[in-house]
């Protein structure tokens, strides 16, 4: 047995039949948290098999893991170009633009598509292995993480080819704000990063918990998410709203602002673009990472025991 699940060595009973009550004393704050904090010391094991998700997925092929960044440098160009063309962006600064948010998006994508089934997936781990909930999901976002690594390599390969033109001064089209390019300040999409996995670990926690009971969720959110992706600038920029109202945006403007996605997106890639920061996408992460770990955390109190019964 690999040493890193050698802690997993006596399966927990389940019962079948109707689901039994919770302890009293698990619906407790103390219990959540424990809960987060054991899964972290644990590291190990989900390290482990996050590691091993992506080495299975791609088993047997010819050029393994390098296929995710060869289908994100493919999509990206081929919408880089087109949307280029449609909205009259100069080529050397959109297709970055468009770069780093597929990038991101995929990121944010793929935390929530897959947190939706984070438990239903491991059913088995759930009732016969006794490991932390948490767990689960912090494999999940590892997995993610390293599928973001791989993407990173196109966003790589785009600031190299375009890069005398990202470090000067410049303008996308329908903005009026000069962008001061990229600099030293592109080291802030490091905290930036991990304030959005931070993120996504609460967000897969929460629909992974009401996603068991109700399995009505994970269709409902599979169809929304590309109609999301669409209402986020992506694969256009908020100058484009403003081009279409004459300058102002007017109310235009509020498609992007009232997206929560699009400032969880907006600060990792700023930094990597050389854009300015506009610190009030800081504030309102900020604002749902307090109240989104707080409702994970109030599920995960009251539910956690139940978690077994519904898968």
């Amino acid at each position: 047995m690999p040493p890193v699940l050698s802690f997993l060595v006596q399966p927990t009973s389940t019962v079948d039949g109707p689901e039994a009550p919770p302890a009293p004393d698990s619906r407790t704050f103390g219990r959540a948290v424990g809960d987060v904090r054991d899964a972290w010391r644990h590291r190990e094991l989900w390290g482990h098999l996050g590691w091993q998700d992506i080495k299975q997925r791609y088993r047997r092929s010819v050029i393994g893991p390098l296929w995710i960044t060869i289908s994100m440098g493919t999509t990206a160009l081929a919408l880089g170009l087109l949307y280029s063309q449609l909205f009259n962006q100069e080529i050397a600064t959109f297709l970055p633009y468009v770069t780093a948010g597929f990038v991101i998006w995929n990121f944010i994508l793929g935390c929530i598509t897959e947190g939706t089934d984070v438990f239903i997936a491991n059913e088995g781990l759930i009732k016969h292995l006794p490991a932390p909930l948490t767990v689960h999901v912090l494999r999940l976002v590892w997995r993610q993480v390293l599928f973001f690594a791989h993407n990173l390599v196109v966003y790589l390969i785009v600031l190299a080819i375009f890069f005398p033109s990202l470090t000067e001064p410049y303008q996308m089209a329908g903005e009026n704000v000069v962008q001061p390019g990229v600099n030293w300040m592109i080291l802030l999409a490091i905290p930036a990063f991990a304030l959005v996995a931070f993120n996504a670990v609460w967000v897969a926690l929460l629909f992974g918990i009401i996603s068991s009971r109700f399995r009505d969720i994970p269709p409902v959110i599979h169809s929304f998410i590309n109609l999301i992706f669409f209402m986020t600038p992506i694969v256009w920029h908020v100058g484009v709203l403003n081009s279409v109202s004459g300058g102002s945006g007017g109310w235009r403007s509020y498609i992007a602002e009232f997206n929560p996605l699009f400032h969880f997106l907006e600060i990792v890639r700023a930094p990597l673009l050389g854009h300015q920061q506009q610190w009030h996408h800081w504030v309102v992460v900020a604002g749902f990472t307090v109240v989104g770990w707080t409702l994970a955390l109030v599920v995960l109190r009251n539910y956690r025991a139940r978690i077994s019964y519904w898968v």
